[in-house]
């Protein structure tokens, strides 16, 4: 089981990550650009679409209600936004409408924010 000191920065390094509210990432789901991209391993919704949704749900509870379960998503939503900001395409031209930004965007984070 984890600990509080752990929880405790998983929760800061998420509050980093996360720079949209619930309802800009809710917004944001709704687009097609959103719906576009990302693994999609059946098909159907994208794994970062989903986490998109299941990061809403996260942001919208007390840190006293957060579960071992929801902590495990926060970590996975950290490590993904720090992989692919750092394997980003740095010219500032092709960021606005990139598939690498909505990607992102569906994770929580807009990189021009």
């Amino acid at each position: 089981m984890a600990d509080k000191d752990d929880h405790e920065r998983v929760w800061k390094d998420f509050a980093q990550a996360v720079n949209m509210s619930p309802s800009e990432i809710e917004k944001w789901l709704e687009t097609d650009e959103s719906r576009k991209v990302g693994y999609k391993p059946d098909g159907g919704e994208s794994v970062g679409h989903a986490s998109g949704r299941r990061i809403v749900e996260i942001k919208r509870k007390r840190k006293a209600d957060l579960t071992g379960a929801d902590y495990a998503h926060m970590r996975k939503v950290v490590g993904y936004v720090r992989r692919h900001l750092a394997q980003g395409p740095h010219e500032e031209h092709r960021i606005p409408g990139s598939r690498w930004r909505y990607s992102l965007m569906n994770w929580g984070h807009d990189p021009l924010k």
